[in-house]
């Protein structure tokens, strides 16, 4: 793995990242809500590109991991921009793909539509669009509403795991899925069937809802949320080096 360094967000926040050069289109890879880039996903995939010569992006959002700041100060708005500043300064390939795992894949969709032109291709792993929407009760929402901070165990080594209300408030502004989703580039979509965090049908609705031709869901027997299990990464792997290959330079997309 490469050095850490750090780059200053739109907001002047250090944000921690990890960049390695190669050909394109470059990878960019969004980790999930409370996760950083040093996660098993994270690192197969950098690994990966380093070994075959592929540019890479990996990054903690703000409030998380080696990043400076709160996490309670963050929100899907601030975090869309900072991985958007990271590619601007960082990434020097003319195409990109975002990975983008749980709410990285709800990153992953409004960082694609902000990128336009230089957009390659999608590839969502148990991708969690518009979950302020269906991931609350009646109840929670309320709460959220009226400014509270909600707690939910979540079994990934963070419990209790905080919701504040200034995430919820701008998520609800971000939804995705009631509209179509203007994205023409290639979407792979990957979720496991055991999962008991974002429903596989959360996959099926951003497949039609996104306005491109070329979406391909993938639902995995027996896969949980994590899909870190070695038959998960390789095939997270496969689906990755396949989406690269399907890219044709710029140069030749206009001969």
């Amino acid at each position: 793995m490469s050095t850490i360094r750090k780059h200053p967000s739109p907001l002047g926040t250090p944000l921690a990242f990890r960049h390695t050069p190669g050909s394109g289109p470059a990878v960019v890879f969004l980790p999930g809500y409370m996760s950083d880039m040093e996660g098993g996903k994270a690192t197969a995939v950098f690994n990966w590109c380093a070994a075959h010569g592929r540019e890479c992006l990996l990054l903690d959002y703000s409030g998380c991991g080696q990043s400076g700041g709160d996490f309670a100060d963050g929100s899907l708005s601030i975090w869309r921009d900072e991985v958007l500043a990271l590619i601007a300064a960082q990434v020097s390939s003319d195409r990109v793909i975002i990975i983008g795992s749980s709410m990285g894949g709800w990153l992953m969709l409004l960082v694609g539509l902000a990128l336009a032109d230089r957009l390659a291709g999608l590839l969502g792993i148990a991708a969690a669009p518009d979950f302020s929407e269906w991931g609350f009760d009646e109840s929670q929402k309320a709460q959220l509403r009226d400014g509270a901070t909600i707690y939910e165990e979540s079994g990934y080594g963070y419990d209790p795991m905080p919701t504040h209300a200034k995430f919820w408030r701008d998520a609800e502004q971000l939804k995705l899925l009631e509209t179509p989703i203007p994205l023409g580039c290639r979407v792979r979509l990957v979720h496991g069937q055991e999962d008991r965090d974002v429903p596989p049908e959360i996959s099926l609705r951003t497949a039609a809802a996104l306005t491109s031709e070329d979406v391909q869901v993938t639902l995995i027997k027996g896969g949980d949320h994590r899909l870190s299990r070695e038959s998960d990464i390789a095939l997270l792997l496969g689906t990755m080096s396949a989406l690269i290959e399907s890219i044709k330079p710029v140069s030749d997309e206009t001969k």
